[in-house]
């Protein structure tokens, strides 16, 4: 018998007319997904600002959730993090472990996070543990769970893969929790975080993305869904306090389970939102992360039914190793970042935006030189790493795609991009649906800004690690990738 969930989501399959067989429908690729919690310990410190904040307890869990796609000799792997940022050390160990347990190839696994900022700050540890240095024991032991967690999430995925039916498309989000977060003010400037009440504030200074782009999993003979990733561009830093939590995209897994059972995994991948979050400038008051969460949830869960099964489930993956130009950090910039850091940590008073430059400037100069002007662990917790040290004037970065059929196609990015270069490849993409997650491999970017922000100034382009001129390499390797599956599957 099927459960109460199961038989009214079965029902609205059936009425919607998209119900079918192994037989109508290409079920050649084979989809697994599953999800492992990776919650860390009460002690363990928080992410998301400048200081650190030890956790008090938890909300929702945060998980690793992942999907596989198999098809004949070709496999891929995308692993979502309840995670502030995926640090490239973190990515490469997974990826790594993950590709010897599982046989898909490291280049075709992508570890992303969801930006959640009541997540952990884990960065320091991490480079602590791979260096085999002492830490405390509850710490090394998080870092384990951190690593294993992600990668046996893959493994299930990989295991229960079997064949499924896969419908896509996406929903318009049309109750407004999103918004752009930086201005024109009447100077010629660019500000971050103003209120239209502000007589200087002209306009904002880009778009917003209001598609919600989707892809079911569905089971071939019932018709049920077994895993939704879902993709939307807003920020996550609607939770606030010093307890562990998924944000908004906890509600949005509530909402999918209500619609369709307890069992099903809800992915989802943050959108391009470098410059997006939920502060309505029109309003004093903020959207609560529930409202965020079930207003994307129902858009979501009214949209799912309505999805037309792929017809063409070729499976392709590409990726592109994309060396982006790192921004400098000279010795007196090093010197004066170090006395600025002093000063904040003393509890003395900094102005923002030099506190945001000296914390930059500290992870530029251990990435740039081989031979860095100040011992960057002293400093600094967030944005240290191994395998980035002394990497030189550019940051190497992966592009991923994963595309299946002429339908869909995933794309997999760094950093925190914003808005506009995501909107660039979805329209010149040649995908009906196209799905990017970002954060995706390498948090240490930080801010990715089109090259006209750059003249702009304000918060995101003083918090970015690469120069005028980086996302537009990206967009162009995407729309490369992208180009090039679908000339492929058209072949085939």
């Amino acid at each position: 018998m099927l459960s109460t969930f199961r038989m009214i989501a079965f029902l609205s399959f059936l009425l919607t007319g998209y119900a079918v067989s192994s037989a109508d429908s290409n079920t050649d690729i084979k989809v697994g997904v599953a999800e492992v919690d990776i919650t860390p310990p009460v002690g363990f410190p928080m992410a998301g600002y400048y200081h650190e904040r030890l956790a008090e307890g938890t909300i929702d869990p945060l998980k690793a959730k992942a999907v596989v796609f198999r098809e004949g000799e070709t496999a891929a792997a995308l692993v979502v993090c309840d995670l502030i940022g995926i640090a490239t050390d973190l990515s490469k160990e997974i990826r790594r472990i993950a590709a010897e347990k599982t046989g898909i190839p490291a280049q075709n696994i992508v570890v992303a996070a969801t930006h959640s900022h009541t997540a952990p700050d884990y960065m320091k540890e991490l480079y602590l543990y791979l260096g085999k240095e002492s830490q405390e024991t509850l710490r090394k032991q998080y870092i384990e769970k951190l690593i294993h967690g992600p990668v046996a999430a893959v493994e299930q995925a990989n295991e229960n893969a079997q064949p499924a039916v896969l419908a896509t498309g996406s929903a318009t989000q049309e109750t407004p929790v999103a918004f752009n977060r930086r201005f024109v003010m009447r100077d010629g400037s660019v500000k971050t975080w103003q209120s239209l009440k502000n007589p200087e504030v002209l306009r904002a200074a880009g778009p917003i993305d209001t598609e919600i782009g989707l892809l079911a999993i569905r089971d071939p003979e019932s018709g049920t869904n077994r895993g939704v990733i879902s993709n939307f561009a807003l920020h996550l830093d609607t939770v606030g306090g010093m307890k562990w939590s998924a944000d908004y995209p906890y509600f949005i897994e509530r909402s999918l389970r209500d619609a369709f059972g307890p069992d099903v995994v809800s992915i989802f991948g943050t959108g391009c939102c470098g410059d997006i979050n939920h502060a309505n400038p029109a309003s004093p008051v903020r959207n609560k992360v529930d409202f965020i969460g079930n207003s994307l949830g129902t858009s979501i869960t009214d949209q799912l039914p309505k999805l037309p099964p792929l017809q063409n489930t070729t499976l392709t993956v590409g990726s592109q190793v994309v060396q982006l130009p790192l921004q400098d950090a000279s010795p007196a910039e090093v010197a004066r970042s170090i006395k600025i850091l002093e000063i904040a940590h003393n509890g003395g008073k900094v102005d923002f935006f030099e506190h945001v430059t000296a914390y930059k400037k500290m992870i530029l100069d251990q990435i740039r030189h081989k031979k860095p002007h100040a011992n960057t662990i002293e400093h600094i917790t967030w944005g240290l790493s191994r395998s980035l040290a002394g990497t030189g004037e550019t940051l190497p970065v992966d592009v991923t795609v994963i595309t299946m059929g002429n339908e869909v196609g995933i794309v997999c990015l760094p950093g925190e991009v914003f808005v506009e270069l995501g909107l660039a490849i979805k329209q010149a993409s040649p995908f009906k649906t196209t799905i990017i997650v970002e954060l995706s491999n390498t948090v240490e970017t930080i801010y990715i800004p089109h090259r006209a922000a750059y003249a702009g100034g304000s918060y995101e382009v003083t918090n970015s690690n690469v120069q005028p001129g980086s996302g537009e390499m990206l967009v162009e390797a995407a729309l490369k990738l992208l180009r090039e599956a679908a000339t492929k599957n058209k072949a085939d």
